[in-house]
């Protein structure tokens, strides 16, 4: 049986980001949530991500956990 590991590098690679650990934290670095804002709608994101986003989150799909902890990584930069 294979397993599909679900972390930020796949999440990237998921969302057609680059994957690296560089781009990674210069994503994180340059791009940030309010208190208000959505992961899902957040304006940097092209409309099949912010769909690939909201659905992975709104299914509990295995994804789930990462956006969660992706959108937690936007917010602490404040």
């Amino acid at each position: 049986m294979e397993t599909f590991q679900h972390d930020l590098k796949s999440l990237f690679s998921q969302l057609g980001l680059n994957n690296t650990p560089e781009y990674i934290e210069q994503f994180i670095a340059e791009h940030s949530l309010t208190e208000q804002q959505s992961i899902f709608e957040a304006d940097f994101w092209q409309p099949a991500q912010k769909q690939f986003l909201r659905e992975s989150h709104d299914q509990d799909s295995d994804w789930c956990a990462v956006v969660n902890e992706f959108d937690v990584m936007l917010r602490a930069r404040k």
